[in-house]
């Protein structure tokens, strides 16, 4: 079973919107000391007006959650992973390479790409 849990855009959002799914999940993982990561990419994706994205800046600040890096080597991981399973966004790459470097399982809106990305990986749908 896998320990921790990668955040995509979606489940990022949720959590700023103060959905009942994703806010439980964050605090569920806070309680059991369980790890959160967000891959660089996919800040940028929901990184609009730190003024008004309050709850988000907070998330994404504190101690549970680890922003993940993008280096070279990374990027071409995630276009590769693109390029042999037929996708093109390269920001969902990073999340299943992320969960898959981690032993993390996925928390997502969008479950369709991230199986087509990785059938075996562990998705939470938010």
């Amino acid at each position: 079973m896998a320990v921790g849990t990668t955040l995509d855009a979606g489940a990022l959002i949720s959590f700023e919107r103060a959905q009942r799914k994703a806010v439980v999940l964050v605090a569920r993982a806070r309680e059991r000391d369980e790890p959160l990561s967000v891959p660089v990419g996919v800040v940028g994706q929901v990184w609009r007006d730190g003024r008004r994205q309050v709850r988000l800046a907070r998330l994404l600040g504190s101690e549970t959650v680890e922003i993940v890096g993008l280096d070279d080597f990374g990027a071409r991981a995630a276009g590769q992973l693109c390029g042999t399973r037929g996708t093109s966004d390269v920001v969902d790459a990073t999340v299943v390479l992320c969960a898959r470097a981690r032993g993390c399982r996925i928390a997502t809106s969008d479950p369709e790409d991230m199986r087509r990305l990785d059938p075996m990986l562990e998705l939470i749908l938010i």
